[in-house]
Order: C-alpha cells, then sequence, then structure tokens
C-alpha cells in the first residue's frame, strides 16, 4: 500500500469521509481554543458536565424528528445545555451550594433524563450513535452547523479575547476597571456550550468534550504562552482528527472514540517527551545559564 493509498485516498475516493474531515477541522479551530480557556480558567470538569447536559434536548429532537436527524438533536442540545448552564448559575447564586456542586447535580439528571428518553422510541443502535457519535454519518446541513459554531465562536473570542485573559488570571481586576465580567463569563459560557452541541454533532455526549480538554492539556504541556498554548491545542486536535479517521477507516473500528485515543497517544507522549514533562525532571539544565 502507497502512501497515497494510506493517509490520502479515503478522502480523496469518500464524501463522508471528506465531511468528517472537515468537521474535524472546524472542531480544532472553534472547540480546542475554548477548552484552553476552560482549562485555564480551572472549569475543565464543568465542560464535562455541560457536554452530558445536552443530552437531554438531543434526546427530544431525536424524538421529536422522529430519526437521527443531527440538525434536530443539535438545536435540542444547544436549548438544554443554555438550560442547565443557567439553572446552574441561578442555583449555586440562591443556594449554599457552588456552581461545580450545581453543575455535578444537572450533569447527572441530565444523563439520566436523556438516556430515559431515547430509550422510549429509540433501539440501543440509536441510543450508541447519540452517545458515542456519528462522525461519518454527518450530511452537509450538520457541516453547515458546525460551521457556523465554529465562526462564530472564533469571531467572539477575537472581540472578547483581552478582557476573557484578564478574567482567567485575575477577574478581581476586571470588576475594578469595569471590565462586565458577569458579562464576559456568560458569553464565554455559551460558546462553550455551542462548541459542545458541535461536537456532540460528530463524538456524541459521552465524548464530545474529547477534542476541547485533551488538546488543552497537550498545548500546557509543550508552551508557556497563552498564543503558543492556542495553536498548539488547533493542530493537536486536528491531527487527532485526521489520525483517528484514517485509523478507523483501514482498521474497521468506531470514528469517534479512535478519534479521542489519537489524541490520548498525543497526550501520553507529551506526558514523557514534553518539556514540562516527566523527562524533564531527569535532564540536568545549566542554572540561570545566560
Amino acid at each position: 500500500m502507497s502512501v497515497y493509498d494510506l493517509l490520502v485516498a479515503p478522502f480523496m475516493d469518500y464524501g463522508f469521509m471528506r465531511r468528517a474531515l472537515v468537521a474535524c477541522l472546524c472542531l480544532a479551530l472553534g472547540a480546542a481554543p475554548i477548552g484552553m480557556f476552560l482549562s485555564m480558567r480551572r472549569m475543565s470538569l464543568m465542560g464535562d458536565a455541560l457536554s452530558h447536559a445536552v443530552l437531554p434536548g438531543a434526546a427530544i429532537g431525536y424524538l421529536v424528528a422522529g430519526s437521527l436527524s443531527l440538525t434536530a438533536m443539535g438545536i435540542g442540545g444547544l436549548i438544554a445545555g443554555l438550560s442547565v448552564a443557567l439553572l446552574a448559575g441561578v442555583v449555586s447564586r440562591m443556594t449554599v451550594l457552588q456552581e461545580d456542586a450545581s453543575f455535578a447535580s444537572f450533569y447527572l439528571i441530565s444523563l439520566a433524563a436523556g438516556v430515559l428518553i431515547v430509550s422510549l422510541r429509540g433501539s440501543n443502535i440509536d441510543l450508541l450513535h447519540v452517545l458515542f457519535g456519528t462522525i461519518l454519518a454527518i450530511d452537509n446541513d450538520a457541516l453547515m452547523l458546525i460551521g457556523t459554531i465554529t465562526s462564530l465562536t472564533l469571531v467572539a473570542l477575537a472581540v472578547i479575547y483581552r478582557p476573557l485573559v484578564i478574567d482567567c488570571f485575575d477577574p478581581g481586576f476586571l470588576r475594578a476597571v469595569g471590565g462586565r465580567g458577569p458579562l464576559i463569563h456568560g458569553l464565554f459560557m455559551l460558546m462553550v456550550v455551542l462548541n459542545l452541541v458541535a461536537s456532540f454533532q460528530a463524538l456524541g455526549t459521552l465524548m464530545a468534550v474529547g477534542l476541547m480538554m485533551l488538546p488543552a492539556a497537550i498545548a500546557q504541556l509543550w508552551a508557556r504562552t497563552l498564543p503558543a498554548m492556542l495553536a498548539i491545542s488547533v493542530v493537536t486536535a486536528f491531527v487527532s482528527g485526521y489520525a483517528g479517521l484514517i485509523a478507523s477507516y483501514h482498521l474497521e473500528l468506531a470514528s469517534g472514540p479512535t478519534i479521542i485515543v489519537a489524541a490520548a497517544i498525543i497526550y501520553a507522549v507529551s506526558l514523557v517527551a514534553a518539556p514540562s514533562g516527566l523527562m524533564s525532571r531527569y535532564i540536568r539544565r545549566p542554572h540561570l545559564a545566560n
């Protein structure tokens, strides 16, 4: 088998592979930077909770459409995710519960409710598609939705980049200079939910956060400045998507989990070989060298 047959031919021969690759590129450009900011704000597990929160809405969209319509399920997931984010914020402000505890509670409720809703009229195959994604089944409408969410995310990040960075490191200073911290936080949570809906289209609710958080963790091992981390996270997410699609095609594996496994392999290598990885502990470096 030639290099062309191994690495290029699947995308040249099959339209569904091309759509899946474009979806991975969109997720890399939109979801990976959001994951980087989630990590910097110490909200990684909150992103995981929100990824499960979209499940009831996606399940209702599935029932309304009567099939695995990614557009209907995406709209339902968006409504459910935003509702859970708002409810968790309200509960944390009106009770003694912290926001992370509120998200954890709604995460469990949403996951159970979503599985029950799908099981009412769907089969086990449908449930697996909802939980683990159908990236190879993405149609043009779903790809347009993912591309639109990515475009909105990039524009929003460009507009609120500086106050968002300040809010990550010193939210008290942002409030002191009238930076509208609550508004920035609200817009950021909206972008998180939107990108989780886009990721849900490809990877399902159980792994939607995968291309957010794994590339972010990898980037922090290789870089020390935020722009470099953002660039590395985007590249890592796309390489993981490409490698996962190639491996799933040739080895006949499930595409969504294979993409996450590819990211996990890069993460494992980074843990050992990156400048901030394990090997750096055993490499002697000159102290205060000019």
